[in-house]
This record gives C-alpha cells, sequence and structure tokens, in this order.
C-alpha cells in the first residue's frame, strides 16, 4: 500500500514551509552564546588561556599555554597584529617588557648577540622559548621576514585619545602629539612613529577606520618603538582633533599647499598636534577644515612632494629644533 507523499496532510509529517521538518524543529534555542563562550572558537581558547594563566600565574602555566599554542600553530597561526617577526624587532619589544606569550626561535638557526639576547631575556621574564620549524615561522610570520625568530605578543593595548592627551599634559615638556589621517602603508606609520619617539612626541593617534594601526610589519619599520610610544584609537579623527583644540593645543596639518613654511611655524614651541595626511591624498578634506594652520615643507629641484614618514619626520625635526632653543 502506497504511504502518503511527503508534505501531506497528515498530522504527523512535515508541515509546509518547515524545509521538510516539523514544526517543532523550528523553534528558536535562545541567543547566541558569546564567542568565549563557544568550544572551538578562537575567543573561547584564549579566554581558557587567559583563565588558566590566572589560576597558575608560575612558570609552568605560562609554559603549558605557549606549549598548546605550539601544537595549534600546525591548525592556524595566531592574529596577525600579535605577532612580532625578526631579530631586530623582536629583541626592542623584549628589553621594552612588552607582554608576551611565547618566542619562536627555527631550529638550527644561526646564533649571533641578538638571538642570545632574546634567549636571555625571554628566561630572565619567564617567557616560554619553543624551537619550531622554519615552516611553522613562515605560517605565523605570513610574508614579513622573520630572520628565525618570531614573537607572539599580545594584543596592541591602544589608549583611548582623552587617555593619551592626559599622558600629554602630564609630562614636563610642552604636549605633542602626531595624528595620523587615513595612512594605510604600515611601513609608512612604522617611520612616522620611529621619528615621533626620536624627537620627543608624547603619542599618535590613529582612526578606527581606513588606516593601518600596529602590525608586524609597523612594528618592524618603527625598530621597535612602538613597544613604548603610546598609540590611540580615535573613533572620529575630526572630533578628537576638535577636543583637542579645546584642551588648548594647536593643531597644524602638514599640506603642500598649506600658507605657511614650516620654517615660520612658531606654533612648534606650545602645546601642538602635528597632523600628517596619507601618502597621494594627504589630509582629508574634514580634518584640513579642522587644522589652525596647514604647513608646507619647502622644498627645491625637480621633488614637488615627500612620502608621509619623510615628511613628518622633516617636521618633527624642526619642531624639536625650535623647542630646543626657546
Amino acid at each position: 500500500m502506497a504511504g502518503k507523499p511527503a508534505g501531506g496532510g497528515g498530522k504527523k509529517g512535515p508541515q509546509k514551509g518547515t524545509g521538510g521538518h516539523g514544526r517543532r524543529k523550528l523553534t528558536g534555542k535562545g541567543p547566541t552564546p558569546k564567542a568565549e563562550e563557544r568550544p572551538g572558537h578562537p575567543a573561547y581558547r584564549r579566554a581558557r588561556s587567559a583563565a588558566k594563566r590566572a589560576a597558575a600565574p608560575g612558570q609552568d602555566a605560562t609554559k603549558q599555554g605557549a606549549a598548546k599554542q605550539g601544537r595549534r600553530s600546525g591548525r592556524g597561526a595566531p592574529p596577525a597584529d600579535e605577532i612580532v617577526a625578526g631579530r631586530n624587532a623582536v629583541a626592542e619589544a623584549m628589553r621594552a617588557g612588552v607582554p608576551s606569550v611565547a618566542v619562536y626561535i627555527a631550529v638550527g638557526v644561526e646564533r649571533d648577540e641578538r638571538v642570545d639576547e632574546i634567549r636571555k631575556l625571554a628566561g630572565d621574564r619567564q617567557i616560554s622559548l619553543l624551537d619550531v620549524t622554519r615552516g611553522e615561522l613562515d605560517r605565523m610570520a605570513g610574508t614579513a621576514p622573520h630572520q628565525g625568530v618570531v614573537l607572539h605578543a599580545r594584543a596592541f593595548d591602544y589608549l583611548h585619545p582623552d587617555d593619551l592627551l592626559r599622558r600629554a599634559e602630564e609630562a614636563t615638556e610642552q604636549s605633542l602629539l602626531v595624528a595620523v589621517d587615513g595612512v594605510t602603508d604600515p611601513h609608512n606609520f612604522g617611520a612616522i612613529a620611529r621619528s615621533a619617539a626620536a624627537f620627543g612626541a608624547h603619542g599618535i593617534v590613529v582612526p578606527e577606520r581606513r588606516a593601518v594601526g600596529v602590525t608586524p610589519a609597523a612594528w618592524k619599520a618603527s625598530a621597535g618603538t612602538l613597544a613604548h610610544l603610546p598609540v590611540a584609537r580615535a573613533t572620529n579623527l575630526v572630533r578628537t582633533l576638535t577636543s583637542y583644540a579645546e584642551a588648548g593645543l594647536m593643531i597644524a596639518g602638514l599640506d603642500g599647499e598649506g600658507e605657511l613654511d614650516l620654517d615660520d611655524l612658531e606654533l612648534a614651541t606650545g602645546p601642538l598636534v602635528l597632523v600628517v595626511g596619507a601618502e597621494g591624498r594627504g589630509l582629508s578634506r574634514l580634518v584640513a577644515q579642522r587644522c589652525d594652520v596647514l604647513v608646507r615643507i619647502p622644498l627645491s629641484g625637480q621633488v614637488d612632494s615627500l612620502n608621509a614618514s619623510v615628511a613628518a619626520g622633516v617636521a618633527l625635526a624642526e619642531v624639536a629644533r625650535r623647542r630646543r632653543r626657546s
């Protein structure tokens, strides 16, 4: 005897519009759990690892967490913004005390004074030191040249723009901040950070969107100065600059078509925010309008522009020169 066709009118059969399931199958299962509560999710693994370190903060717990991370690297590398690659960058980050999960060194790597220092710092600070294959390092570092050494750092701790301003105001010298408007090249950003640290800036402000942050390439280009230079992330850069202006800082934007030569920037000796625009595009319209003054760098010969990091370095050097003489 033929049975009833699927989707028929029987009470026990699937109902129309249920995709072949009974009505009870469509009942909701409640809200989706948070990422850190879902087994298998990266956030879940991180939360468990953090809980273990808090419960057993000694060296053994640190080694267990690093060993677990080492096993996990075969399935997927840590997030890119937690990787520092290269001997100089790793050594500088460790000297600055960057909170670290582990240091990975390639098996059979050629020893030099930097590798020896990294090994010693890892031992002194109870940071797990793991020997891995170059293939594993390649997966962790991606396209960044690692020179046989990779540091897995914790996610960068960005400041709120208000906290960065407070730090600058508490300094003994006049406040000096650098705002980066739409710079997307991590090498440019790292070089700007290096110049900012070299010439006495108290920190950098970057937008949350359409701009690079602290990435491995930025770490590399900064020669590790991002380990101790505060960086704040602004939801809205124009609004942040406005709040800084209301706090008494002058806003000077670098612009090839600016009305004032850098040589004549008398504002340099007072509280100042130097705004650097993106390569090629320059300052965005709203940011340029927010600036108190637009400053151009005098150029000679056939060169009509500088890249963002070079322009920032030249301007910061002039600001530092004027402050030394004031």
